[in-house]
């Protein structure tokens, strides 16, 4: 159903929400920052951004992936740690945080592009950091086709992301699927995000926003196009 002009021009007040943490996870390109920062300003929340940018490793391991994949995975694994290790000792006075990864996409991802020695390794170094995650009071969970997410990539323009083909988004979109699959450590909401556009229409947004502070406990599932 094509949306009125009308309904393009709805206005989401900010609000106080009832959740301290949400963490916004999925595929590269699936929209996980353009929610965090949009949820951000509509419920008075500190963002926690992944910086994929600051990573040094992050280009060498487009354009060579087998060389590349430790160097790129151990800098994220470290800076999500530091990250996280600051919000859990943050005082009680603290704002409420908005995260645009969870804590377990790192080990996600080290599965996906490290051989078998390389995620040894990697697995040592995991545990020895004795990581203690705060746990989300949600986590939201984007999905898309990979052909979406390859447009959506290729739209963004980032240069050292013209090498992401779209076998590699499938083994991604695989492995969150798999996770999500046995995921129960925090109430989850599953959104289809091919059929929602946060930047121009806001009536996908305030249903979105509403089922978000409406979710406490379990799995449950979004799909815009579905109430519309």
């Amino acid at each position: 159903m094509t949306d009125s002009p009308r309904s393009r021009t709805i206005t989401t007040e900010k609000q106080e929400s009832n959740k301290t943490f949400i963490a916004i996870e999925g595929p590269i390109g699936v929209g996980k920052t353009t929610l965090a920062k949009k949820l951000s300003q509509s419920l008075h929340s500190e963002l926690l951004l992944e910086g994929a940018s600051e990573n040094p490793f992050l280009e060498k391991f487009y354009q060579d992936p087998k060389s590349g994949a430790l160097p790129a995975q151990l800098y994220f694994l470290f800076q999500r740690t530091r990250q996280l290790q600051e919000l859990r000792q943050g005082d009680m006075f603290a704002p409420n945080h908005i995260a645009d990864f969870l804590m377990d996409k790192d080990r996600l991802f080290a599965r996906v592009t490290l051989d078998n020695d390389e995620l040894n390794l990697y697995e040592q170094v995991y545990n020895n950091l004795t990581i203690d995650a705060p746990t989300p009071d949600l986590v939201i969970y984007l999905q898309a086709p990979s052909n979406i997410l390859l447009k959506r990539i290729r739209k963004r323009g980032v240069v050292m992301e013209n090498t992401i083909n779209e076998d590699y988004l499938n083994q991604l979109s695989s492995a969150y699927t798999d996770f999500f699959h046995y995921y129960n450590a925090s109430p989850l909401l599953i959104v289809n995000a091919s059929g929602i556009d946060l930047v121009n229409n806001e009536q996908d947004y305030k249903q979105l926003l509403d089922r978000i502070e409406t979710t406490s406990n379990g799995r449950h599932y979004f799909n815009p196009s579905m109430v519309k």
